[in-house]
């Protein structure tokens, strides 16, 4: 197995590292990609001195980008959105709702939310509520609540898209017996009798 080469990255690359970082990368990242792009080159150290101030500069980007990173993952957190869409009479929707759709709607709210922080682990398909993560980072992470309305009422549904469990009927309430009593019939000398006719 081929061992990993360093590189002197000449321009930030998201994951890997910021300009004048020396990264180690798999030969065929390095030789498919960061090399013919010109994005990373071998260190040298006149290279890595002129980066310095490249270097310096990033690094106070990227400590701004992380402080407003966690300014929005305060104010999304428990937060909500509210997306409306066509579906069918069973709530399947036409279509489905993406990364990019939540970011919209999210950028639409005032949050500054890219379509890349949002973790969805498959399209939403139906009418509801999801519970959405949002990640920036691996310590910077929120989860937001995000309601699919449909575009008209549907029958079995709420006004949040939520189905609408059917009620119970309720208990009718048991016919109370009351014991048989002998005395209710009378006593046998009280029945008429049958006699039979003499001939």
């Amino acid at each position: 197995m081929a061992k990993n080469i360093e590189l002197l990255l000449l321009e930030t690359v998201e994951n890997l590292g910021i300009v004048g970082d020396i990264v180690k990368v798999k030969p065929g990242y390095a030789r498919n990609y960061l090399l013919p792009h010109g994005v990373a080159q071998p260190p040298r150290a006149a290279k890595i001195e002129e980066l310095k101030a490249a270097r310096a500069k990033a690094q106070a980007e990227l400590a701004a980008l992380r402080s407003q990173r966690e300014q929005i993952i305060q104010e999304i957190t428990g937060a909500s959105v509210t997306l409306q869409r066509s579906c069918n009479d069973q709530g399947a929707l036409y279509g489905s709702v993406t990364q990019r759709d939540i970011s919209d709607a999210m950028i639409a709210a005032g949050f500054g939310v890219d379509a890349g922080a949002v973790r969805l682990a498959h399209s939403i398909r139906r009418i509801g509520t999801y519970h959405v993560p949002i990640q920036f980072d691996k310590d910077l992470i929120a989860e937001v609540i995000l309601l699919i309305k449909p575009d008209r009422t549907l029958e079995g549904f709420d006004q949040a898209g939520e189905p609408i469990e059917p009620e119970e009927p309720e208990a009718q309430p048991e016919r109370q017996r009351h014991p048989i009593d002998a005395d209710d019939f009378g006593d046998d000398d009280d029945r008429p009798r049958n006699r039979r006719r003499e001939k």
